[in-house]
């Protein structure tokens, strides 16, 4: 009779806590938060972006994206900062600005640990074609303004989220220690001493009609692991693969600050930096699928205790 009643009560604790691990999983709606990312809403903010035209660093055009993604943002409850400064460039001293996106929750305070999303939003300066930038800075900057929607359905996982729009990833000429990747060189080399991050996710390049996610090979091993394990419970793990070397962007000074971030992109693009980089090379499939992982990643691994 002990026997079976303690059996009882195991079956019902265990049912306890998967019923609370599938509440934290799900929206106001009882939609997965996965499930509430929508392909064709990032699909609409990445034709808004790119209606703006080019958007090299200290534009009128990145100006206009700015005032965008902070209204976007805003209205789905985040506090956006603007992170300013200036640097030396092959073009003399240019202004950037980052955008540093926080969720706070009415009656909730932000606890200690915060993962890191993040995407850069500038295009290439282009003096000879009409760079617009479509896949190279619009998808992934449309797919994380839909994600500050979607995890704001979610507020204990939000308040445990930073989101960061880098301005200044692309080189002016060559990408070097100092010409490329400013916004997340300067994020990288500011950090207020309190924050901690758990790790990172940078977007990029995420678009493309023909998705193939292209990991770097010195990816943290973990993080590439729960991406995989996240393709593969959404049925998409054909579209996630790894690259034949390493890719630099704006994941490698996050990297080297010590926060473990990976670069989800699909680097095999042929109109990347060419004036071929236009809407019709983006799909709100591809920008869907992406979204969908990251997003249950967010929820299933980002805070879950890593094994030693």
């Amino acid at each position: 009779m002990a026997v079976r009643r303690f059996a009882f009560l195991a079956a019902a604790l265990f049912a306890g806590l998967s019923a609370c691990k599938d509440q934290r999983a799900e929206t106001s709606s009882g939609a997965k938060l996965w499930e509430a990312f929508s392909g064709q809403k990032a699909f609409e903010h990445v034709q808004r972006l790119v209606d703006f035209g080019p958007r090299p660093p200290a534009s009128e055009a990145i100006e206009k994206s700015r005032a965008y993604i902070v209204k976007q943002l805003e209205q789905s409850g985040w506090t956006v900062a603007q992170q300013e400064f200036t640097d030396d460039t092959p073009h003399g001293k240019i202004r950037f600005v980052n955008l540093i996106a926080n969720f706070r929750a009415a009656g909730r305070a932000k606890e200690n640990a915060t993962f890191l999303v993040c995407s850069h939003y500038d295009t290439k300066t282009f003096d000879s074609i009409q760079f617009v930038g479509a896949n190279d800075g619009g998808s992934s900057t449309g797919a994380l303004i839909e994600l500050a929607r979607v995890l704001a359905l979610q507020p204990a996982l939000a308040t445990r989220i930073q989101l960061v729009f880098f301005d200044g990833e692309e080189a002016y000429e060559n990408f070097t220690a100092t010409d490329g990747l400013y916004g997340s060189r300067y994020f990288a080399a500011h950090l207020p001493s309190k924050e901690q991050f758990r790790g990172g996710i940078l977007l990029d390049m995420m678009g493309d009609r023909s998705l193939r996610i292209t990991l770097s090979p010195n990816s943290p091993a973990q993080l590439a692991r729960d991406i995989f394990a996240s393709a593969e419970a959404l049925k998409l793990r054909e579209h996630f693969t790894y690259f034949v070397s390493d890719i630099m962007d704006d994941h490698t000074p996050l990297n080297a600050a010590g926060i473990s971030t990976i670069d989800l992109i699909d680097f095999e693009y042929p109109p990347w930096h060419t004036a071929g980089d236009t809407m019709d090379k983006v799909s709100a499939e591809s920008l869907q699928t992406v979204g969908a992982v990251t997003a249950y990643y967010l929820s299933e691994f980002a805070f879950k205790e890593q094994s030693q």
